[in-house]
């Protein structure tokens, strides 16, 4: 069945097997107003690491039952981090979230060649889900927060992260829209040479488990009489289930008119490591960082 809705996607998670989550440095209201009601609504188990005392106080203080979490003590925030790398690398956590600990620290736990999460030539990469109230379909969307320039390699490796999500999603076949600025191949523009070389990929079967086009301006990729207009053809124009964009400034930009003037809502994770990561900011809604935990636990 397809997830067409954030709502759906809570409802998908919620009538499967429980997963576990373990949020790193866990000590502010913001993130623990979130995990509670992921506990609350069924989604996951949670394992709450950081300071303990202040923890227990922040859950009483603000309502939440301190016997839905289990928690663990930690020192510092990079003590945090560390522990609940642990905590996944030895099979007691199948999903990790950041909490209140700076996002370098988060990463370096997540990153580090020993006792990390990242297998040799893996790549990290951020794959958000947005439900636009324009669309009657959710849009995956990558890579809007990691990867600044991808290189060809490093797009293919993208496409890959959206594919799967979209097929988590229960999209059979995904329709994959390489973004460029035109829908017309300009030898100048490298983003435009790229999209070229995936879509000419997965027609010869080196792309597989999704159709690609490219490349394509945004408006053909989404909007059908858009597509139409311009006389574009092909399965993927106007009907895009995934977006990977050419770098991060067009992605991010794209993100965040979406969220902040168009009313999408979004749910993201960093895929790649060993398991989903949800990497949530401090200005991230609720309804965001439940919706990302959902995501994980769908992808786990």
């Amino acid at each position: 069945m397809r997830i067409r809705t954030l709502d759906d996607l809570l409802l998908a998670v919620k009538n499967r097997p429980r997963k576990r989550l373990v949020v790193a440095w866990a000590n502010d209201a913001h993130t623990l107003e979130a995990v509670n009601a992921a506990v609350e609504a069924g989604l996951v188990e949670a394992i709450l690491v950081g300071d303990e005392p202040l923890m227990a106080q922040v859950c009483r203080d603000h309502g939440f039952p301190l016997n839905r979490f289990r928690l663990v003590s930690a020192a510092t925030d990079t003590e945090a981090a560390a522990q609940a790398v642990a905590m996944v690398r030895s099979g007691e956590a199948d999903l990790l979230m950041k909490g209140l600990v700076a996002t370098d620290k988060y990463m370096r736990a997540i990153l580090n060649k020993d006792l990390g999460l990242l297998a040799p030539g893996a790549l990290l990469s951020h794959v958000a889900v947005m439900e636009h109230p324009g669309l009657s379909r959710l849009l995956i969307l990558g890579d809007v927060a990691v990867i600044p320039e991808p290189t060809l390699k490093e797009k293919a490796t993208i496409l890959g992260y959206l594919v799967k999500t979209a097929h988590a999603l229960g999209i059979e076949q995904p329709k994959v829209a390489a973004l460029s600025a035109s829908e017309q191949v300009q030898p100048k523009l490298r983003s435009s040479l790229e999209a070229d070389l995936l879509a000419k990929m997965a027609e010869r079967g080196e792309i597989t488990g999704a159709l690609v086009g490219g490349p394509m301006a945004l408006d053909g990729a989404i909007d059908l009489e858009s597509a139409r207009i311009k006389g574009m053809t092909g399965p993927v124009a106007g009907d895009a289930d995934c977006l990977l964009f050419p770098n991060i400034e067009a992605g991010n930009v794209f993100y965040k008119a979406g969220t902040k003037l168009g009313g999408a809502e979004v749910a993201a994770v960093v895929a790649g490591a060993q398991v989903p990561c949800v990497l949530s900011s401090r200005g991230d809604s609720a309804r965001t960082k439940l919706c990302s935990i959902a995501l994980a636990a769908l992808l786990a």
